[in-house]
């Protein structure tokens, strides 16, 4: 009998909930549900219950290669030992991503085992009900272990122009429904009348599939982007719990979708022997893609106002205000949305939202670094804030994780002065190694080879003051290096 191998796209970045979600640190790694787990954990955690029958195995998370020890350190949260996570060397869409996955899969499974169905989970979504969830991945189960291409799709309740659609047709035996065809995001006009309709669904962006229907499916209608993942999944290497297609061979994969690859083309063509089935879901499902859609699952007053962090309004109806910590307050605010991070303030009305990825755009062009990248910077050992920079000075708080380091290194430009305010340092300088404690410091002379460690086990923070000529992240020579960076900080 075939598995039920979850499949976890996490390759996003989430430019419409900027500036709170940036290319650095996308939102399916933030949380927006008030318990600390981002989005990819509840998606991973989602899974917990879903029975022996099928049988499940553990996910299989693709995602950008820059992004690795973000994935790795947040499985590792949930207990997930030693996952499988497939690096994407460089964004190519969702049908090249399922590809791989499907290649990774295959490769995992032994000759005489049924082909495993490949339940595809994007990490961006919200499910209220998992119960209900649970049910409809069943009922998907069983129509893609026979054979057919199972999508997800949503019983609308309001005209959505920010979703794609698909129109249901008359019941399968398996208990699904036949796919009668696909619209992408439509105007408001039509999705008012396909509302009306009643037999339009929202394209959830989930599917049911075996991994061999989907290798037949897109060597039909896309053999450029198989021949590009087959290549690339022939010279990829395994690293731990990473497995790294070849750079060249996937870079000269074409980008497209998973609906507009093949989901699209299956309704109208029978000579393909895979039929698109359609499983409703009625699981509190919604696509967290913009600011609207935060709003929209956030707890609300009488008069339609949210607030998530430090946050009050007065006066206000329909807004949405987000601190990410300092004290945001609205007074006499109408349908906005105001999103405060450490770097940078967002205001825009709500029927503007779908913009936000335009105005991200715009920054790019005016070469602000801000469009993509946080103040706040994430490395596999942990994390740093640049506080305050001068001429001449700038100063950090460096968080390292429990039993990391980081890698030995010196810099031809800056010395460094370190204060721990919180756990036990273990500094290496030159011939001498020596533990700090809370309230202690030490200097690094410029020139000086040096190792910032954590031996403890809970997260060493430190304050760091740089001085000299040159404070950018590239003055940094390498010696040794847990994570197998290069030139990273």
């Amino acid at each position: 009998m075939s598995i039920l191998q979850p499949v976890v796209l996490s390759g996003g970045s989430g430019t419409r909930l900027w500036p709170l979600s940036r290319e650095s640190y996308p939102k399916q790694f933030l949380s927006f549900s008030g318990d600390g787990r981002s989005m990819l954990q509840h998606t991973v955690q989602r899974l917990e219950g879903l029975g022996e029958q099928p049988a499940v195995a553990g996910p299989l998370v693709v995602c950008n290669a820059e992004h690795r020890f973000i994935v790795a350190q947040q499985l590792a949260e949930l207990g997930l030992a030693h996952p499988r996570i497939v690096l994407e060397p460089a964004g190519r869409n969702t049908a090249p991503a399922l590809t791989l996955a499907a290649l990774a899969a295959r490769s995992a499974q032994t000759p005489d085992a049924d082909s495993p169905v490949l339940l595809v989970m994007p990490a961006d979504h919200v499910i209220a009900d998992v119960p209900a969830f649970h049910r409809a991945v069943a009922a998907g189960w069983q129509a893609a272990r026979a054979g057919a291409m199972v999508v997800f799709g949503v019983m609308a309740d309001r005209p959505e122009t920010g979703y794609g659609y698909i129109r249901q047709g008359p019941p399968r035996a398996d208990g699904s429904f036949d796919v009668l065809g696909f619209t992408e995001k439509p105007d408001a006009e039509r999705a008012r009348r396909y509302l009306d309709a009643g037999d339009y669904l929202w394209n959830s962006g989930l599917f049911a599939v075996r991994a061999d229907v989907w290798l037949q499916a897109i060597g039909r209608y896309r053999p450029d982007i198989l021949a590009a993942c087959e290549a690339a999944m022939h010279g990829a290497l395994q690293d731990v719990d990473f497995i790294r297609p070849d750079t060249a061979a996937f870079e000269d994969c074409p980008s497209d979708s998973i609906d507009y690859a093949v989901m699209e083309r299956l309704p109208s063509d029978a000579a393909a022997g895979v039929p698109a089935a359609l499983v409703p879901l009625a699981a509190g499902w919604s696509d967290l893609g913009a600011w609207d859609a935060v709003w929209s699952v956030q707890p609300k007053d009488a008069a339609g106002n949210a607030a998530v962090g430090p946050a009050v309004s007065m006066d206000s109806r329909n807004t949405l205000l987000f601190s990410s910590g300092r004290l945001v307050a609205g007074l006499g605010l109408d349908d906005l949305v105001v999103v405060e991070t450490p770097d940078a303030v967002l205001v825009a009305r709500q029927d503007r939202l779908q913009e936000v990825k335009q105005l991200v755009a715009l920054l790019r062009e005016r070469g602000d670094t801000l469009a993509g990248a946080h103040r706040k910077v994430h490395r596999p050992w942990g994390w740093y804030d640049e506080i305050d920079a001068g001429e001449r000075f700038k100063v950090k708080r460096i968080v390292v994780n429990p039993g990391a380091s980081i890698s030995l290194q010196k810099h031809h430009h800056r010395a460094e002065h370190w204060v721990v305010v919180r756990g036990t340092a273990h500094v290496t300088q030159g011939d001498e190694v020596r533990l700090l404690g809370e309230n202690e410091s030490t200097f690094i002379p410029l020139g000086h080879v040096h190792r910032l460690a954590n031996p403890g086990k809970l997260p060493l923070e430190v304050i760091e003051v740089q001085s000299g000529s040159y404070l950018e992240e590239d003055d940094i020579v390498r010696y040794e290096d847990t994570y197998g960076r290069e030139r990273e900080g």
